[in-house]
């Protein structure tokens, strides 16, 4: 049999694509979906769905991975066999964390040494995960008296410690979750109770939320092709604290509407289903996630005008435009999110956050003259670090006469079975 004839399963192991998308991520800084996109047409469905619990798990938990590899290791793996280290993480996190045999993971997980063209190095592999699982309870002991238990780089540790005294370890523990998986309902398409119906009877249920009327959580997550009429545009999935966005908004039809820096399109279109009346112009700087923003409109029917736009230069793509309103979803460090993007916090670095601030702040200030007098400006940021969001706010408030603060600032935090951490502020111009 050629290998072109090969069955699917037969052309890749599993685990050696989970430790090229580790080594991707850890030594070359590439967001995680970057790799797992580019892999996502090697792999069948359900192993495109473990490839995706192994690599989201490893981020989320890699202290405690590596703490164990350090402890089984006397030296680990460096330059061209880094990619083994990885390979190693995907052992661990497998035989602690997924319901696959411990022996069948370990196996599996040497399988891949050779794949990976490092054959010399089987044994050590196999050395190292056989003494792992017995060694497994003493070895957690250790960690859990001598290893980094919060799961957080150092720095942004202190930094939350620092914003809330108080709630610091409630949000820890929130962004160590895996996250729940939030829906709109279009109200254009079906009511909300409906919809629910259509859910429960495909064997998904749901709860509501006691704030947002068209948010639905899903009890055991899904893939988006199980819900009912997704391809219809019935639903969106969007987090329960981005689905106040569009509300803070409060788009009215025939109003002209500039969502910034509005990829992949979920506020875009949430504003559009609230309004469906309003000249809205989406504008974002990737033209990669812009497509995000076109697939969404055409899947949920709806008309937005989109440019690929830099929100430091709105003069090149906004001409002389006014807006009614404006919604400016800044980019941030995304600290909010961590536990949709686990990647974040081994991505990011302290440096980050005040290079952030002065782009933000830029963007605030740059985009301002574009909005009508007596329009309203939505800030909004997935983040929880007070530079970029409460602070920002008020030095844009000491600086220009003619904006005052609508209401009250609005920081949401990451909540076990809520919405994300975000950050809100409405605006207006007088």
């Amino acid at each position: 049999m050629t290998s072109s004839n090969k069955p699917q399963s037969e052309r890749y192991n599993l685990r050696a694509l989970c430790a090229q998308a580790i080594l991707e991520v850890l030594e070359h800084g590439a967001s995680l979906s970057q790799p797992l996109n580019s892999y996502a047409n090697k792999v069948n469905d359900k192993d495109r769905a473990l490839m995706q619990e192994i690599c989201f798990g490893i981020m989320r938990m890699l202290p405690e991975l590596e703490f164990y590899v350090q402890n089984l290791m006397d030296k680990v793996f460096t330059g061209k066999n880094r990619v083994v280290h990885y390979l190693l993480l995907v052992g661990l996190y497998q035989i602690l964390y997924t319901r696959i045999p411990e022996h069948a993971a370990a196996s599996e997980t040497v399988n891949g040494v050779v794949v990976l063209k490092k054959q010399q190095l089987k044994g050590v592999v196999n050395g190292v995960l056989r003494s792992f699982l017995r060694q497994k309870t003493e070895l957690n002991e250790q960690f859990k008296q001598q290893g980094n238990t919060s799961l957080h780089p150092n720095w942004l540790l202190t930094r939350i410690k620092h914003a809330y005294p108080d709630s610091w370890q409630t949000i820890i523990n929130a962004n160590n979750q895996r996250p729940p998986m939030w829906i709109r309902v279009n109200k254009q398409h079906d009511c909300v109770k409906e919809y629910q119906q259509k859910l429960h009877t495909k064997g998904i249920d749901t709860l509501t939320d006691n704030n947002l009327d068209c948010a639905l959580r899903v009890v055991l997550p899904v893939p988006v092709n199980q819900l009912p009429d997704f391809e219809l545009g019935a639903a969106t999935v969007q987090d329960l604290s981005a689905q106040h966005a569009a509300y803070l908004l409060a788009p009215q039809d025939h109003e002209t509407i500039l969502d910034l820096c509005a990829a992949p399109g979920g506020k875009t279109t949430h504003i559009l289903e609230l309004a469906p009346q309003a000249q809205v112009l989406a504008v974002d700087i990737d033209s990669e996630r812009v497509k995000r923003i076109h697939q969404n409109l055409k899947r949920l029917k709806l008309r937005a005008e989109v440019k690929i736009g830099d929100g430091l230069t709105p003069e090149q793509w906004c001409e002389n435009q006014q807006f009614d309103r404006i919604l400016l979803d800044a980019p941030c460090s995304a600290t909010g999110v961590i536990r949709r993007h686990p990647d974040i916090k081994w991505l990011r670095r302290d440096s980050d956050i005040a290079e952030l601030a002065k782009l933000q702040y830029q963007i605030l200030v740059n985009i301002w003259p574009y909005l009508k007098s007596g329009g309203i400006l939505v800030y909004a940021t997935c983040s929880i670090l007070p530079d970029e969001n409460s602070a920002q706010i008020l030095r844009f408030l000491a600086d220009h006469d003619n904006a005052k603060q609508v209401g009250e600032m609005q920081q949401y935090l990451p909540d076990e079975n809520g919405g994300d951490g975000f950050f809100y502020t409405k605006l207006q111009k007088s």
